[in-house]
């Protein structure tokens, strides 16, 4: 899948695969300035870039987990879904849940982002849906081991 990239901030590298086995490559903060988050403070943080994401496919916003782990930075809204027909710069929905202030530096990696297929579903309207062993059990139905 070949995907169109425009760099709004030439002085951040592109997103890129950082090992072999990556699924996604890594979004930096294309700010100017050092933010600080407080604790539970949530900011919408660019990217620096655009996307052109070919019809039949989304790109996926996700956490980097060492950023989570470290500072306690995750992304809101997880996966964020970007539609093919969307072509504005992404945007990272930023939240800090540790209990300090947490700072994003210019430039840092803050998010990842994964591309992948989209199936689109036919619905078919029904007066019953089929039973299953489950059922209607929810949240927590199927036990804890």
């Amino acid at each position: 899948m070949n995907v169109k990239i425009q760099n709004l901030n030439p002085e951040l590298p592109l997103p890129k695969y950082q090992t072999k086995g990556s699924s996604g490559m890594d979004l930096h903060a294309a700010i100017k300035f050092p933010l600080n988050l407080k604790s539970m403070q949530r900011e919408l943080v660019p990217t620096g870039i655009k996307v052109s994401i070919p019809l039949g496919y989304e790109a996926q916003v996700r956490p980097r987990s060492g950023l989570a782990a470290k500072k306690g930075l995750t992304v809101l809204n997880t996966p964020g879904t970007v539609d093919s027909d969307y072509t504005g710069e992404i945007m990272v929905i930023l939240i800090n849940l540790s209990e300090s202030v947490v700072t994003v530096d210019p430039g840092e990696r803050i998010a990842q982002i994964v591309f992948a297929a989209v199936e689109k579903a036919n619905l078919t309207q029904v007066d019953n849906i089929d039973a299953t062993e489950r059922g209607d059990g929810g949240f927590g139905s199927t036990g804890a081991k």
